[in-house]
């Protein structure tokens, strides 16, 4: 999976919206608002950042040389992923995850309305 394929799977996803809130050289997809990828797009090799449980990014982490701790905010939450290093189904399923992840916690409120859309 490269950069492009990234961005267009994040944002085929229901409610996701793509900014750059820091510079030009950090893409955030946020849904409903709420963080839950980013992506380097200066950084060589390529990395994404997303959330993840923590026991979970412990194992990936471990498992896995294309991904370790991440950079962003509070590091037992999130891996950086070496896309490029990564089988594309891999990429997904923790794409779907960081997403599930953060709507897992919205409010009722916040359900009602990524469902409406």
């Amino acid at each position: 999976m490269n950069v492009e394929e990234f961005r267009e799977y994040c944002l085929s996803k229901k409610g996701v919206t793509e900014e750059f809130p820091f510079d030009k050289t950090t893409l955030v997809f946020k849904i409903m608002g709420k963080m839950f990828a980013l992506c380097g797009l200066e950084r060589i090799p390529c990395q994404i950042n997303l959330k993840c449980d923590p026991e979970r990014a412990v194992q990936l982490r471990e498992e896995y040389d294309g991904i370790i701790e991440g950079w962003h905010m509070s590091k037992v939450h999130w891996n950086t992923l070496f896309i490029e290093q990564l089988p594309p189904k891999l990429t997904v399923e923790l794409i779907d995850h960081s997403y599930d992840l953060v709507v897992s916690k919205f409010t009722k409120k916040l359900k009602s309305a990524l469902d409406a859309l």
